[in-house]
């Protein structure tokens, strides 16, 4: 972790800012801009990228994977700019839950691969792309998207050390544990050997 070196309420302020941000359920408002239904009663009722994909609409799909990312990363990006490293740091962790908990959803969020990818891209960028390429080979092979997702987190930490970005490895850590405690139902199912596959219509 860094030195906590910034003012108090500059970090109250940066970490209420970063989860409103965080909180913006783009996967819902653009299904419905789109006329494509409520994504909470598509599929499994997720509000991220893969459930959107569910739709049939690709485009929709990959942008919410593109805003769910970005406003993670923006929201690092801007707190580093505007207050500092410990900041950003903060700024990562408060966007990310507000994806989970979003206070507009009565705190019924998301399942936060996207928005982790994208906060670590933000923090440390050749340990983002690590994380993301693992997800992409993961994805290519199982063709399971929660698979991807576990062990792209799982691996973060890995990368950050590899990398020699070891100052955010906690927050790595916890991040990737709130990702797997969101998925518990996922690794119910690829126990089962039921978990969908990605572009499959889930009834």
């Amino acid at each position: 972790m860094p030195d906590v070196t910034s003012a108090p309420l500059a970090l109250i302020l940066t970490a209420a800012l970063a989860y409103l941000l965080g909180s913006i359920p783009f996967g819902l408002v653009i299904t419905r801009a789109l006329g494509l239904g409520d994504l909470r009663q598509i599929g499994s009722g997720n509000i991220g990228a893969t459930n959107v994909l569910r739709t049939g609409n690709r485009p929709a799909a990959l942008a919410t994977l593109l805003l769910d990312a970005g406003k993670g990363g923006i929201a690092v990006l801007l707190a580093r700019a505007l207050v500092g490293a410990d900041a950003a740091q903060l700024a990562a962790l408060a966007s990310f839950l507000g994806h989970l908990f979003p206070v507009w959803l009565g705190f019924r969020g998301g399942k936060g691969v996207a928005t982790f990818l994208g906060t670590l891209l933000a923090l440390a960028w050749p340990a983002g792309l690590a994380a993301c390429a693992t997800w992409a080979v993961t994805a290519a092979l199982s063709r399971i998207s929660s698979l991807s997702a576990l062990v792209a987190a799982a691996l973060a930490p890995v990368w950050l050390i590899l990398l020699e970005q070891g100052e955010m490895v906690i927050l790595a850590t916890l991040l990737a544990a709130l990702v797997w405690l969101r998925h518990a139902a996922n690794i119910r199912r690829l126990r089962d050997g039921t978990e969908p596959r990605i572009g499959a219509k889930k009834p």
